[in-house]
C-alpha cells in the first residue's frame, strides 16, 4: 500500500501483540550430496543439497532433519506427510507442490516459487518465509504457530478452518485471503496489501492498521447487513 500513513493504536491504547517466536536455524558440519537418491519414508540428516531435482517422485513420509537446500525442485513430487525439521530451503521451485499433512518445525524458506501449493492439514511451528511468489497457498485445516512471512507475493492464501497463533505477514501482497472458520490469535496483517478477504466472521484475533480498516470497512458493513447512508 504505497504511501499510506502508518497505523496508530485505536483511542491511544498501546497494542499488545505477541510476535512470532522464531528459532534461528544454525547448520554446521553438513555433508554435500550432489546426486541425492530420495526415497519414500526415508530419513535424511545433516546434508546439503545443491540444485536437487525431486520432480514427480513418490516421497510420502520422507523426513529431512538439519538439511540445507540450495535450489530444489519438488514439482509434482508427492510429499504427503513429509517432515522438515531444522532446515534451510533456498529457492524452492514447484509449479505443483503436493505436501498435505506435512510438518515443518524450525524451517526457513528464502524466495520460494510455488504455483499450486497443497499444504492443507499440516503443522507449522517456527517457520519463516522471506520473499518469493506463491500463486495458491492452501493451508486449510492446518495448525500454525510462530510463523513469519515477509516480502512475499501470494495470489491466494487459504486459511479456512486453520488454527493460527503468533503469525505475522509483513510487507506482503495478497490477492485473496480466506479466513472462513479459522481460529486466530495474534495474527498480524499490518503493513500487508490485500485485495479481498472472505470469512469476515473469523476476524477475531487479527491485527490490522488504520489504513487496512478503511479498506475492509465496506466488506464488514455488507457482512453485517449495515446500510451506510
Amino acid at each position: 500500500m504505497a504511501g499510506r500513513p502508518a497505523g496508530k493504536p485505536a483511542h491511544g491504547k498501546a497494542l499488545k501483540v505477541t510476535p512470532p517466536r522464531l528459532t534461528a536455524v544454525r547448520l554446521d558440519g553438513l555433508r554435500d550430496d550432489d546426486a541425492p537418491d530420495f526415497r519414500r519414508g526415508e530419513r535424511y540428516d545433516g546434508v546439503r543439497y545443491s540444485r536437487a531435482d525431486a520432480d514427480g517422485l513418490e516421497l510420502s513420509g520422507i523426513i529431512f532433519a538439519e538439511c540445507e537446500f540450495a535450489g530444489v525442485s519438488f514439482n509434482e513430487a508427492q510429499l504427503r506427510g513429509a517432515s522438515f525439521r531444522d532446515c534451510i530451503v533456498n529457492e524452492a521451485y514447484a509449479p505443483v507442490l503436493r505436501a498435505a499433512r506435512s510438518t515443518l518445525h524450525d524451517v526457513e524458506f528464502s524466495n520460494p516459487r510455488w504455483g499450486s501449493a497443497e499444504l492443507y492439514e499440516g503443522g507449522w511451528q517456527s517457520v519463516k518465509i522471506d520473499g518469493g511468489k506463491l500463486d495458491y497457498l492452501n493451508l486449510r485445516g492446518s495448525r500454525l504457530a510462530d510463523v513469519m512471512i515477509t516480502d512475499c507475493i501470494i495470489n491466494e492464501l487459504d486459511l479456512g478452518s486453520a488454527t493460527a497463533a503468533r503469525v505475522a505477514l509483513k510487507n506482503c501482497t495478497i490477492g485473496t485471503l480466506d479466513l472462513s472458520g479459522a481460529k486466530l490469535k495474534d495474527f498480524d496483517l499490518r503493513g500487508t496489501d490485500f485485495r479481498t478477504i472472505s470469512g469476515l466472521g473469523s476476524l477475531a484475533g487479527v491485527v490490522i492498521d488504520d489504513y487496512q480498516l478503511g479498506l475492509i470497512a465496506p466488506l464488514l458493513a455488507a457482512h453485517m447487513g449495515l446500510v451506510v447512508a
